[in-house]
């Protein structure tokens, strides 16, 4: 049998309740009253849970705002990370999932094959970071250096960035998929400069550092990047500030997806 359900509350409560915009209060006033005269609770603990599910609901909403602005193709948690599969050692993977580094503005690198964990890795950072009640930028390294792109038209490139530095982190993915003209990669430097000590990067690469040269100008190697931008004093390469502060994560070991469609067609793991 259903349970008749609680008075609805007085109009004058209901719409004073709209007006101060505490929708869950409205909610949830009129069970809340009625288990509170039924349990004989005190003004304290009547107002006290009112209270608490305002802020709970204001929370979550909260959360999902910043979740839905992070812009991640999907949500990974450190939870559904398989850590027996993964070569990360278990004590890098809950130093990682503590969110101390970005906390400290410090970058992380993730360097490994495909399919090894990379891109879980680096959602499960900035959904953690969501939660903890930070702001998060996801992007693929060609996404946002079409967003730096679209500043040339107006001369507004200074302003993109400082837009994108509103975030505590801002993740980088798929660097290397595809190479960078020399406009690109000076933008992508610019970036890293205006984040350097500011804002915490991460970003993933199945290119190890000294192979940067491929998907970079082919006159531009990592290391005369590194050398040409120092004469400056006011500028730094992006390998040299990403790596300043930063942890690298090297990742090994075989393609999670591949093991995952062999274990579903029953092939033995490491088999061709």
């Amino acid at each position: 049998m259903t349970a008749p359900s609680a008075p609805a509350l007085p109009a004058d409560l209901e719409a004073g309740l709209k007006r101060l915009k505490l929708a869950a209060i409205r909610r949830t006033a009129p069970e809340v009253l009625r288990t509170a005269k039924t349990q004989r609770w005190t003004p304290e603990e009547i107002l006290r849970t009112l209270i608490d599910t305002e802020i709970a609901s204001r929370d979550a909403s909260m959360t999902a705002t910043r979740l839905r602005a992070a812009g991640f193709p999907v949500i990974k948690t450190f939870d559904d990370f398989d850590r027996t599969a993964s070569s990360i050692p278990a004590g890098t993977i809950d130093y990682l999932a503590s969110g101390e580094w970005i906390t400290a503005a410090e970058n992380l690198a993730l360097i490994g094959p495909a399919g090894t964990g990379k891109s879980h890795i680096l959602i499960a950072c900035g959904v953690t970071a969501v939660h903890a009640g930070m702001k998060v930028r996801y992007f693929t390294a060609a996404d946002l250096v079409e967003t730096l792109y679209r500043g040339l038209a107006d001369n507004s490139v200074g302003k993109v960035i400082d837009t994108l530095l509103r975030a505590d982190l801002i993740i980088c993915d798929e660097m290397g998929f595809a190479p960078l003209d020399d406009t690109g990669a000076q933008l992508l430097f610019r970036f890293v400069a205006a984040a350097y000590e500011r804002r915490s990067l991460a970003l993933a690469s199945h290119w190890a550092f000294d192979q940067w040269g491929r998907f970079l100008p082919e006159h531009t190697t990592a290391v005369s990047m590194l050398d040409r931008l120092l004469h400056h004093a006011s500028v730094v390469s992006m390998l040299d500030r990403l790596l300043h502060h930063a942890s690298v994560v090297i990742t090994d070991g075989e393609s999670h997806r591949m093991r995952q469609a062999k274990t579903k067609t029953g092939a033995a793991p490491g088999t061709p």
